[in-house]
């Protein structure tokens, strides 16, 4: 018999403070090893709640739904709170009840708020860089009596940390987070009750520039984007047997600078250790009157995604001496966050030192290697005092992506036990690990996870070290799938879209969205339709509902969906793609030249063009669930007709495709748009041959690289997909882990073989989106897909090949926990072990048993394959060879006699 794990709301991460006062709930099943109710599916449940100072209700509801059930009460109120819990009943047993678990809404409306923004009375420059604002404190003394409930709500023009009687609220990092400030502004709920004391209180807030008022954007960038002014919005609201007492900012708190004379995102900070007080717990400082603010005009929205924290802390591996003579401390891995410093060595310096820390991701010839950060400083200052009155610092409202930091005026002998790393991301929960017998494999899946942590901070950035950290839509739109997998993204993904949303249609009239959300490059980038990149209004929706089976994102986004595809993309008149305009299309093509990205082998007309096939087919189907039928014939019509469009334009009747690529045939095959079986068959040929000829080194960018190892897999061919997996030259996957690489660069060849970076003036070493080939080691070598939305029903289809004999992926759904585990053993005995959650099915397949066509679109498989088995633990064994086929050839060049060293066989992992 299964048992529950306490249930959750909505895509929300704690239940806190939710801004929605008829929660969804949903609950997971957890199957034990001993475990012996297998096929076990839920056919009703009982649900019990208990809101604050009533009697429990009780709901029996007949259903087999499990994940986002109504919420089956009346409607919560701002600061209401109740408890639940659940019961599931199953065709063979009931389980236990879950535990009790808490709800509590926010403020709900705008008339709960009595606090008003406050800032300085004058804004105050840092002396550091006068440009910049010097960040500030705030606080405020107050007085309660008695054991009492509280609650601090708070929001901030800028970043803020709070503390309550000199203890920090909460572990948030770079809070609210980044939104739309002209649209939504988050704010956030922490229970401070266990921080007050009876009689009197001080309540402290920091404030910075970050995202609102600092230096955005490359080429210089932009400065207070958003408002002139930083500034602070809390309130707190104490409930005792009295009633409520509320503490708010107004004219009536002080203000003084911060010791942190700077701090900005791109260039980092300066802390004065001479001018800090004990300004968190008592009235230490020169403390000056506020200025109050406007409330602002966006919606107060508390967020569904979790908050940005600590997730680690990592020690340096060694300390470098440079051919020039500089100190440099090496992490070991490429990483965003923060370095965390103890103090005490800094005793004997003279105060007014200054102790500096530069970062960067990579060492150029033994020295660290600055060029690809461009304008942005990355650099950290401490100013000793002398004295040394707190035990460690480390900066607060800035990161950097680095793995080497250059560290000028530190004792060294003590300097490698004295500095660690905190890594720093959305803490997203953990759902998706992938291993397999292959150590560079392994490395590459590795790599792939850390570029989505140092890149999933607050919004989906591209690269974290620059001056950039934007959030490109092309980026995300090509690695949701992926990203999806490695961490449940619903509640940070869910809440970047609405600003999206709000940007493209409340910024604008013509549904184009902006191509980076936030959008702050203003005059840097025109307003202008663009495939692939703005194709991410619908789908990377679509893509969470298919992983968690919520179609709230198709609703709430089906307005962004449409205006794109109905106003946004300028058609011809053949309903594709107007082609006088210019595209990214396959980005970053390795072919490309440095300095000329866009400038790939594919049209990025044929690129658009595919695209927009396929997100009206995903237009029609989002329409389809939404229940609106019309609007779903509609688009499935205009589907058809542009899918014949395209077959006269770019197809040829021998099933040739005018861009005669690696890409375009990928697009055409994983897109299903050639026009029958005959000149399909024709296309996967030719992609065969294309990498062949290519000594499997991968020639595809943004728009390809997603889909050419699912491509050659639906061919038919998955080893070759395993050997340009495999594949060690340059380009390739595997080519950067040689070189040393912990995270996906941005181009196929970042660091050129001599050691030096490449030249190109947009040069990254951790951007996700080329790692997006994680998803068919996913779904193709571990073999787990999703086939119903939400992972109600899932395949578990391993294709082995390659040098592989063994891969494992566990994932945890909505249901519960997957697993797929197989090897093969001496003899060629292939041994499949599976774990199937509660109230869903998979069909598996062994390899023995599949067709050469188990990648349909959205993962549908052909029928009369495999069996389909319900919950619990089964084992399967069959026979199989890795090596049949093994290792495919290239085709043969005329000047191969020239160059032995050609070999294939030399230049696999």
């Amino acid at each position: 018999m299964p048992s529950l794990a306490t249930p959750t709301f909505e895509q929300h991460a704690t239940g806190l403070g939710i801004g929605t006062p008829s929660p969804r709930l949903s609950w997971r099943f957890i199957l034990s090893d001993a475990d012996s109710d297998n096929d076990w599916m839920q056919t009703s449940y009982d649900l019990e709640v208990q809101r604050d100072g009533t009697s429990v209700e009780n709901y029996h509801v007949d259903s087999t739904d499990s994940v986002l059930v109504p919420w089956p009460s009346t409607p919560l109120q701002s600061r209401e709170r109740a408890s639940v819990r659940v019961r599931a009943h199953g065709n063979k047993s009931v389980t236990e009840w879950s535990a009790w678990t808490a709800v509590e809404c926010g403020l709900l409306n705008r008339s709960d708020w009595s606090a008003v923004p406050i800032t300085s009375e004058k804004p105050i420059p840092s002396p550091d860089v006068e440009a910049a604002l010097r960040p500030l404190r705030f606080r405020k003394v107050f007085t309660v009596s008695g054991n009492s409930v509280a609650r601090l709500y708070i929001t901030g023009l800028g970043v803020y940390r709070a503390f309550l009687n000199g203890t920090r609220v909460g572990d948030h990092e770079m809070a609210p987070g980044w939104t739309s400030y002209r649209h939504r502004l988050n704010y956030e709920t922490f229970d401070v009750g266990p921080l007050l004391k009876d009689g009197e209180n001080v309540l402290a807030v920091e404030v910075a520039e970050g995202w609102y008022a600092g230096r955005l954007a490359f080429h210089g960038g932009f400065r207070r984007i958003y408002g002139p002014d930083i500034g602070v919005m809390a309130q707190v609201e104490v409930t005792s047997s009295d009633g409520r007492t509320t503490v708010a900012t107004d004219s009536a708190w002080q203000c003084s600078p911060s010791a942190t004379v700077r701090a900005e995102i791109y260039d980092g900070e300066v802390y004065d250790l001479r001018e800090e007080t004990a300004w968190t717990t008592s009235a230490d400082g020169k403390w000056e009157g506020v200025r109050m603010l406007d409330l602002p005009k966006a919606d107060l929205v508390s967020p569904n995604a979790p908050p940005v924290r600590v997730t680690q802390t990592v020690k340096p591996i060694k300390r470098i001496t440079t051919p020039a003579g500089k100190t440099i401390l090496d992490f070991g891995q490429n990483l965003v966050g923060r370095l965390r410093v103890n103090l005490a060595p800094l005793a004997t310096l003279a105060s007014g030192t200054r102790v500096v820390f530069t970062h960067a991701e990579v060492l150029e010839h033994g020295e660290l290697g600055i060029r690809p950060l461009r304008a942005a400083k990355c650099q950290d200052t401490l100013i000793v005092d002398g004295k040394i009155a707190i035990k460690e610092w480390y900066p607060n409202y800035t990161f950097h992506g680095f793995r080497f930091v250059e560290v000028q005026g530190f004792p060294e002998a003590s300097l490698l036990n004295s500095v660690v790393a905190d890594v720093i991301h959305t803490d997203m929960l953990r759902t998706g690990h992938f291993t397999c017998s292959h150590s560079k494999v392994n490395q590459l899946h590795e790599n792939t996870l850390w570029s989505m942590r140092g890149n999933f901070l607050s919004i989906p950035t591209d690269c974290p070290q620059r001056d950039e950290r934007l959030g490109w839509t092309g980026d995300i739109q090509v690695f949701c799938n992926s990203a999806s997998f490695l961490y449940n993204t619903a509640g940070m993904l869910s809440d970047w879209l609405l600003d999206l949303k709000a940007e493209q249609l409340l910024d604008t009239d013509d549904g184009v969205p902006p191509v980076v959300v936030p959008d702050v490059l203003q005059t840097l980038w025109p307003h202008a339709p663009l495939a692939v990149w703005d194709d991410v209004t619908v789908l990377t929706p679509w893509d969470l509902y298919r992983s968690y089976g919520d179609a709230g994102f198709l609703e709430r986004q089906y307005d962004s969906m449409v205006a794109w595809v109905d106003r946004g993309v300028p058609r011809g008149s053949d309903g594709l793609w107007v082609s006088t305009l210019q595209q990214l299309g396959d980005w970053l093509d390795p072919a490309a030249p440095p300095d000329k990205p866009q400038e790939a082998r594919t049209s990025g007309t044929l690129v658009a063009d595919a695209y927009l096939i396929r997100v009206t087919e995903v237009l029609a189907q989002a329409s389809a669930v939404l229940g609106k039928t019309e609007e779903a014939a509609r688009y499935t019509a205009d589907a058809h007709r542009i899918k014949t469009a395209f077959q006269n334009k770019y197809i040829t009747p021998a099933g040739l495709l005018v861009s005669d690529s690696q890409t375009g045939l990928a697009l055409a095959l994983v897109f299903d748009l050639f026009p029958s079986a005959a000149t399909r068959a024709a296309g996967a040929a030719r992609l065969i041959n294309l990498v062949r000829a290519a000594r499997f080194c991968v020639a595809t960018g943004f728009a390809g690289t997603p889909l050419i190892t699912h491509a050659l897999t639906r061919a038919g061919q998955p080893q070759m997909a395993y050997r340009m997996l495999l594949e060690t030259s340059r380009p390739s996957w595997i080519y950067p882990i040689l070189m040393g690489a912990t995270t996906i660069w941005e181009r196929w060849d970042s660091m050129l073989p001599d050691g030096s970076i490449n030249p190109g003036e947009m040069t990254s070493f951790n951007h996700y989106s080329l790692g997006s080939v994680v998803s068919w080691l996913h779904g193709s070598v571990a073999g787990v897909r999703c086939l119903e939305v939400g992972w109600r029903t899932f395949a578990v289809s391993p294709i082995p090949g390659g040098t592989l004999t063994s891969a494992e992926a566990s994932y945890e759904t909505a249901y519960g926990r997957i697993e797929s585990k197989w090897a093969i053993t001496e003899g060629d005995s292939f041994v499949l072990d599976i774990l199937v959650p509660a109230n869903t099915r998979a069909l598996v397949i062994l390899p023995h048993e599949r067709s050469g066509a188990t990648e349909g679109q959205d993962g549908k498989i052909p029928e009369g394959q495999g069996r389909w088995v319900g919950s619990g633990r089964h084992h399967y064994e069959s026979r199989w060879s890795n090596l049949t086929d093994w290792p495919p050839a290239p085709l043969p060049g005329l000047f191969d006699m020239f160059h032995p060293e050609g070999n294939s066989k030399d230049t696999i992992a």
